[in-house]
């Protein structure tokens, strides 16, 4: 077990992921005898205050302090510490209405007119149709990169590039990334990164261990766990801590009480989920692979993934997202066998205990997609595999029809 800077002995991630901001302050009061086992639900707005030098002193240090409801009540920082926690090396986290805002944060933080980001070309398609609306406006210029360019980023780096973003594995197509090649250029010429972690999250992929500045995670996915609730994260290093944590209060960013309970509720079993989860998914993956109708199986840990070398070095496991196609088949074969099938939900999303289907039709800049019409993304949730396997099958059945 690794020790910690101080030489203490270090928790492990489930240990972590049970006690992580569970402070005595934030989850009872000695007044009343003790504490309980989860934060009560702070709402607020309006915080009162005992005379003005008391809200003097509050104004001058506002973090774990109530005095706005807007900077949080101690349910908020509950969760914004459980997620500082996971991620060794962070600084803090902020917390979003969703993965998007979060997402857009970070961009702006970074990002002026004039300035130059490098846009990873499997990006979240919300994540591209920022660049393409918002930051276009606004005078920044966006370059989408092959997701498998590693070390030869620097080819595409300008005098003014101030971002480069990266998702792996990319959530439509699932190339995974040479991150640690990409960071490695990017503080060779002082270059800010922003990782999308929803994938994986850090008990798979520990960004910050791996030199990334920013790590986001839309926590409406595996965090959250029941697909009932929606909130994005940014968890930052301590150089960039002090401007993203300044730029989040100035956009006016908060999250309900009620939400961050029930992310609190959620990020608990999230080791356990995510094991049950990766395993499901790849054992559908293989059975998938060896069918005579499946054109192409994309899959982090399977071996002809793009990108599935650094996946073996650099993640500790799989989560339950993948895709695959329907060799030669058309949007219409597709979308007969999408609706056959029945314990799949047709949505949006992913990481909840129940299995989703959507297809997917990747958009791309730098690199064109060549797999075809007929990419279906499976998002696989905790229903028996054997289930989910015959349901498939009988997908493939009417899809022929």
């Amino acid at each position: 077990m690794a020790k910690s800077d101080d030489g203490a002995r270090k928790r492990g991630h489930n240990t972590q992921l049970v006690t992580a901001g569970r402070r005595p302050e934030w989850t009872g009061d000695p007044r009343l005898g003790g504490g309980i086992v989860n934060p009560p639900i702070w709402r607020a707005s309006t915080i009162i205050y005992d005379n003005i030098a008391d809200l003097d002193a509050r104004s001058k240090d506002t973090h774990d302090k109530l005095y706005y409801g807007r900077r949080g009540t101690p349910t908020v920082w509950a969760l914004a510490d459980a997620l500082t926690v996971m991620d060794d090396g962070a600084a803090g986290t902020l917390l979003f209405p969703s993965g998007v805002a979060a997402i857009a944060a970070a961009l702006l933080a970074l990002l002026s007119p004039g300035d130059h980001l490098l846009m990873v070309d499997s990006a979240y398609e919300p994540t591209r149709s920022f660049c393409d609306n918002f930051l276009a406006r606004m005078g920044i210029a966006t370059t989408y990169y092959d997701p498998m360019i590693g070390a030869e980023i620097a080819a595409l780096l300008r005098p003014n590039t101030k971002a480069i973003f990266t998702e792996a594995p990319g959530s439509l197509t699932f190339e995974v990334q040479d991150i640690p090649a990409i960071v490695a250029v990017a503080k060779a010429h002082a270059i800010a990164t922003i990782l999308d972690n929803s994938w994986a999250s850090p008990l798979l992929f520990p960004a910050m261990a791996m030199g990334i500045d920013i790590s986001m995670m839309s926590l409406s996915k595996y965090v959250g766990g029941h697909s009932d609730a929606m909130m994005g994260s940014l968890t930052v290093n301590a150089a960039l801590w002090p401007k993203l944590r300044q730029n989040c209060y100035l956009l006016g960013q908060a999250v309900s009480a009620d939400d961050a309970a029930l992310m609190l509720r959620g990020l608990r079993t999230l080791d356990v989920r995510l094991e049950r989860q990766g395993k499901s998914a790849l054992a559908i993956a293989n059975w998938l692979a060896a069918r005579d109708d499946v054109g192409e199986v994309r899959h982090p840990a399977m071996a002809d993934c793009p990108g599935h070398a650094f996946f073996m070095r650099d993640f500790g496991g799989a989560s339950g997202l993948f895709a695959f196609t329907l060799k030669g088949a058309d949007k219409a074969k597709r979308a007969r066998f999408i609706d056959a099938l029945t314990l799949f939900g047709i949505g949006f999303s992913w990481g909840g205990f129940e299995s989703l289907v959507v297809p997917a039709d990747p958009p791309r800049s730098a690199v064109p997609w060549t797999g075809g019409d007929a990419l279906i993304r499976l998002s696989i949730g905790l229903e028996d595999v054997a289930d989910l396997i015959a349901d498939l099958d009988a997908a493939f059945a009417a899809a022929e029809v």
